[in-house]
């Protein structure tokens, strides 16, 4: 009898520990918003257990970003900026990309008082400390404006209250807060990358090279299912948006469903790749050059990465 429990416990032991290594954990870059709508949904809709990857979506936290919980293997993917991708590799982390969402620039800068961004020179201009602005800071360079770089958190505070001559901003985030706040927005005081030669991608799913290449099948089931998700979101907004109100609400997030609309209509348009007018969920090595290069040449990186680095092959 002894000898039967015995196995029993170990039995059940075992089971626990396998479906413990088979839960694949995804951790976006940032907090529950419309910016993940096609992982929210593709989790919901039930994509990623139809391909059969038990998913579970853990966010962020203040003292776990999710680059750390990638590296301690808390993890198996997240969203990454390409920029942010290139200087994780150029630091000595091997990661691959499994799939592009963002195919264009979301990243703008707003002056006060109806300012032309590129002629404040010596400006004190807003940064997130989390580490968004790379392109940004090549711009300054590249364009001799010498910006004064003043961090903040996740608010458009400073800029509201005078503190900072501009701000960089989200073009499907701190953008339509500004406009919440009644700030007057228009060509001359906004500087949009994306019309100025910076049109380099944004959010992409990552994972580490170790990671793939001892779970390729896996990696590729569950790029396919937030790609399904993607478009899934797509054809459906006004469901999505419920979706991700849904997520919101659950990670007692401070926001309002005229804003995450917004934000899923904007993160919606940048899946287009603007050249080809189609969603094609993929890295472009010309993007990736260029990102790179500026990086270089600016002191960011300190050797080139190339696009086979970021490929999962």
């Amino acid at each position: 009898m002894k000898r039967i429990i015995i196995s029993g416990i170990i039995f059940c032991l075992t089971f626990l520990i396998a479906q413990a290594q088979d839960k694949f954990i995804f951790t976006p870059q940032w907090t529950a918003q419309a910016q993940f709508a096609g992982y929210y949904v593709a989790l919901e809709k039930g994509f990623y257990k139809d391909a059969g990857v038990d998913v579970e979506i853990v966010h962020p936290s203040i003292t776990q970003s999710a680059i750390s919980r990638i590296r301690d293997n808390k993890s198996q993917a997240t969203t990454l900026q390409l920029a942010q991708a290139l200087e994780i590799i150029d630091d000595g982390i091997p990661i691959v990309n499994i799939l592009q969402t963002s195919m264009n620039n979301a990243m703008v800068i707003v002056s006060r008082r109806g300012q032309n961004p590129l002629k404040q020179v010596g400006a004190k201009v807003g940064i997130w400390n989390a580490g968004f602005g790379q392109i940004a800071q090549c711009m300054s360079k590249q364009e001799n404006l010498n910006y004064q770089w003043v961090p903040f958190a996740n608010s458009v505070n400073l800029f509201i209250s005078g503190a900072i001559d501009a701000t960089l901003a989200m073009s499907y985030n701190e953008y339509y807060q500004l406009l919440q706040t009644g700030i007057e927005l228009n060509e001359t005081n906004v500087y949009r990358f994306y019309n100025h030669g910076y049109n380099i991608q944004e959010d992409g799913l990552y994972m580490t090279r170790e990671y793939y290449e001892s779970h390729k099948e896996q990696a590729m089931l569950f790029a396919e299912a937030s790609r399904r998700g993607w478009e899934w979101a797509a054809e459906n907004p006004e469901e999505t948006l419920e979706i991700v109100m849904k997520y919101v609400q659950a990670n007692h997030i401070a926001t309002n469903r005229i804003l995450q609309q917004l934000m899923l209509d904007e993160v919606l348009k940048l899946l287009v790749d603007r050249e080809n007018k189609r969603r094609i969920y993929t890295l472009r090595p010309d993007m990736v050059e260029q990102a790179s290069n500026l990086m270089f040449e600016n002191g960011m990186l300190s050797r080139p990465v190339t696009y086979e680095e970021l490929i999962a092959e």
